[in-house]
């Protein structure tokens, strides 16, 4: 028993049948790709340093090392960070900041350097030896800064000042250095 082709393909119009015979070919269907070419990634890398590294450069120094010792070294560290352009400027506000503080400082201190120039000679007394104006101990740097202490209320550390060798009684000068950049001359009177 022959089957005809009317009774597979069921009531479809004839023309249908046709087109169902050319359709059953696999379609082929092309994808293209887009290749991008990149260019290499730069050999070097400029940085910021969070803290000191030897033969590098210093805390806050904005230098230009290798890739790979960026990468390997200074990054897992934490001893620097890249240099973007926000970090660039969150660094130049800090610095900024530091350097206004540091002028407030400084004026500060100037003040105080003056103020303690202008109070006039601190007097010490001390003990005289025989006949002559030899005196008996020494003019320490921690008596100069009790008696600044009692005349003006501030607190000098002895460290910072520098009193000249004195064995006789007279007029001396002493420096009290307050900042690398500010340094006061006071006027020390040794009577007995």
């Amino acid at each position: 028993m022959a089957l005809s082709s009317s009774h597979c393909l069921g009531n479809l119009p004839r023309q249908s049948k046709l087109n169902l015979n050319i359709s059953n070919k696999p379609k082929r269907s092309y994808s293209y790709q887009i290749i991008i070419a990149y260019k290499k990634a730069p050999k070097t890398r400029q940085i910021v340093l969070t803290e000191d590294v030897s033969n590098v450069g210093q805390k806050g120094e904005l230098v230009k090392v290798k890739a790979g010792f960026y990468r390997n070294y200074l990054s897992p560290r934490g001893q620097a960070n890249l240099a973007t352009p926000k970090y660039l400027k969150e660094i130049r506000l800090e610095q900024e900041r530091k350097e206004a503080e540091k002028k407030r400082v400084r004026e500060e201190l100037e003040s105080l350097a003056l103020m303690l120039e202008a109070a006039g000679a601190f007097k010490v007394k001390r003990k005289t030896v025989g006949k002559g104006k030899q005196i008996f101990g020494r003019v320490s740097e921690q008596d100069l800064s009790d008696i600044i202490k009692a005349q003006l209320q501030r607190n000098i550390d002895k460290r910072i000042i520098t009193i000249p060798e004195i064995r006789e009684l007279g007029q001396y000068v002493a420096e009290i250095k307050l900042h690398p950049e500010v340094t006061a001359r006071v006027q020390i009177n040794v009577i007995s």
